[in-house]
């Protein structure tokens, strides 16, 4: 069972509190992120176990990229509307925001190949 200090732990790390910002919108690939973040596959793994391990996030295989959601609990939804409340005017979240507005799916899966 997870708990609140591992929920709250998730969030420590500043491309990880990024990461759970862009998640707030819509379910992502890895190749999302990795476009948007400007960061290895590696790097985005990584972080992205340690967001699954603290139950921020779940994950499908599709083909060879995994694709991340929130968590739909009680918790997690009220942190999110509090982070998107806290974050959106934030400089690095809307730089954020408009980069992953610029790309579809496909097209950042395709070049991420």
């Amino acid at each position: 069972m997870i708990t609140h200090h591992e929920v709250f732990k998730g969030l420590s790390d500043p491309t990880r509190l990024r990461i759970v910002a862009l998640l707030s919108e819509r379910e992502l690939c890895v190749c999302d992120l990795m476009a948007v973040l400007q960061l290895p596959q590696s790097t985005v793994s990584r972080h992205m176990i340690r967001l699954k391990s603290a139950g921020w996030v779940l994950d499908r295989r599709d083909g060879k990229w995994v694709h991340y959601r929130l968590t739909p609990s009680p918790l997690v939804e009220d942190l999110r509307q509090l982070l998107k409340h806290h974050l959106t005017g934030m400089d690095q979240f809307k730089k954020d925001a408009a980069s992953l507005a610029r790309y579809s799916r496909t097209k950042l899966c395709a070049s991420a190949k």
